[in-house]
Order: structure tokens, then sequence, then C-alpha cells
């Protein structure tokens, strides 16, 4: 007996649906990260308040009033006025705008100059490897404050001390970043698309820009937040010390320089306590965006 089986022509067939890509997998996962998500939306407010700083107010942030010295918070003065009678809320927003763009600018010249090293040295190996990699650990343990200090000292008053500032520090601090991309780069130039590239008549330039640096991108991405977050330490550090942002333009470290005074520690907190409320807080938020990232980009991770 044969049996005629009838298809239900009323039955829907579902294209099958599309794979994410890997960096549509990372945004939807970082996206569903609720702390890095929030760390991210505060770290952006910061920005766009501190750069707004001049519509958001009006008092003068580097004029010094003998009258109105170290005055307690209060309507006029939200947050207090420091030693010199200047108001620390406005000093507080400009600040911000000095801490991030110092933080933001050497980390920009850090990856590049990380990047450009560590991917050369990675993808030629041989004695172009060995010259970088040793210039690169001289870099590494050059003594850091001792050679900040020296060159402020020479060209005090006769550059920009902020740019001098982020120059120095950025000349001092891509070894660690330089290192990272040769790694990745010497693991990731021994796959068969490389060799293909190579056959073909790709040049290294071409190989190393389309190539090898969107498939470690993840990786830059992650050391970028981390050395955003480390660049405004290093910022606020010798600020504090009195090396850094020269004391004419305010930044969070030159405003926590106050503290070192026993009187103001103890009895005038409004002076020192916002600046390291927003230091902390923004290191904080910068870290778990960091982390966020590393999650996002880990395939393996289910967070």
């Amino acid at each position: 007996m044969e049996i005629v089986t009838q298809k239900d022509t009323n039955v829907k067939t579902h294209p099958p649906k599309k794979s994410l890509s890997p960096w549509a997998m990372a945004r939807r996962k970082f996206v569903k990260n609720k702390l890095a998500m929030t760390s991210l939306i505060f770290l952006i407010t910061v920005a766009i308040v501190s750069f707004l700083a001049p519509y958001i107010t009006t008092a003068d942030v580097s004029r010094i009033n003998i009258g109105q010295m170290s005055l307690e918070p209060s309507s006029d003065h939200w947050l207090g006025t420091d030693k010199a009678g200047r108001d620390v809320f406005t000093r507080l927003l400009y600040g911000g705008r000095i801490s991030l763009l110092v933080g933001l600018s050497c980390t920009l010249f850090v990856i590049f100059l990380g990047t450009l090293i560590g991917s050369v040295a990675g993808y030629f190996g041989g004695a172009v490897d060995n010259i970088l990699m040793r210039f690169t650990d001289l870099i590494l343990n050059f003594p850091f404050l001792v050679f900040v200090i020296v060159i402020n000292a020479i060209l005090f008053g006769k550059v920009n001390g902020l740019w001098v500032l982020i120059l120095v520090i950025s000349i001092l601090s891509w070894g660690g970043i330089a290192r990272i991309v040769r790694s990745k780069v010497l693991a990731e130039k021994e796959n068969e698309y490389i060799t293909a590239a190579i056959s073909i008549g790709c040049s290294p330039a071409k190989i190393i820009v389309k190539h090898l640096l969107p498939n470690i991108m993840s990786t830059i991405i992650v050391q970028a937040t981390i050395t955003f977050a480390t660049m405004i330490v290093a910022e606020t550090g010798l600020s504090f010390l009195g090396f850094g942002v020269p004391q004419e333009i305010p930044s969070w470290g030159n405003m926590l320089n106050s503290a070192v005074e026993p009187d103001v520690l103890q009895f005038k907190s409004w002076i020192w306590m916002p600046p390291a409320l927003m230091i902390t807080i923004t290191i904080l938020s910068i870290n778990f965006i960091g982390e966020g990232l590393k999650d996002a980009f880990n395939p393996k991770s289910r967070r």
C-alpha cells in the first residue's frame, strides 16, 4: 500500500537568523553590563559639565579675593572658597577640564606610540625586535618622577607647561602598551591569512594596518581605558607634589595641593574633599568601563 503525505502549505518557514559579528556581540554584552553603562554615563556627564564650565558658572577661576578666604559652603559659594578666596565649585569644574584633557591626551599619545612600536617589533622580529624591545626596556626603567621634575625645571616659563607635562608623561608611559601589542602581534601573525597576504605581495605596512591591528583592536581598547585612568592619577600625583600642571591653571591635582597643610586637612575639608571625591569616582568609573569592555570582548565570559 502506498501512503501519500501532503505537506501543509500554511506552515511558514522563517529564514535563519544572521549570526552577530564579534563587535556586535561585544556591544550587546557591554550594554547589558549595568555597572559599566552607569560608569560610562557618569563619565560622559562629568566631561560635558566640565567643558561647559564657562556657561555654568561666571565666577573668576583665578581671581584672588582676600576678603573671602576659606569660607564654608553657602548659597553664594556652594562648595565654599579656598585659601585664596576662589570659588571651589568653579575651580572643580575648570579643574575637571584640565585633568580629563591631560588624561585623554596622554592616553592617545601612549596608545599611538605603544601600538606603533609594538606592532613593528612583533611583525618584523629579529634584529628590529631586539632593538625596539631594548629601547622599550630603557623607557620602562627610566626614573619617571626625576625626569618630569628636571624637564619642568628646564622648560619652566619657556613653553606651555601643560603640553610639556603631557609630552613627558606620554614619552615615559608607552612601554607597557608596546609589550602587550608585540605579544599579540607575534601570536596573530602566525595565522594563515597573514601568510596569504604576504604571498600576494601586500606590503608590511598594509598587513599591519589592515590585517593585524583590527584583530587585536579589542585588546588595545581595553588597555586604553586602563591607561586613561593611570594618566589621570599621574597628573593628579604630580600636581599634588607641585611638579605637574602649573599652579595658575586649575586642576583636580592642584586643588589637592592645599591638603598638605594640617589646618586645611583637619578643619577645612570643603577645600580638598570635592576634588578628592571627583578623582576617586572618576577613576572607579573608568576602571568599571575597562572591566566591562574586557568582559564584552572575552567570548568565554558570561557576565
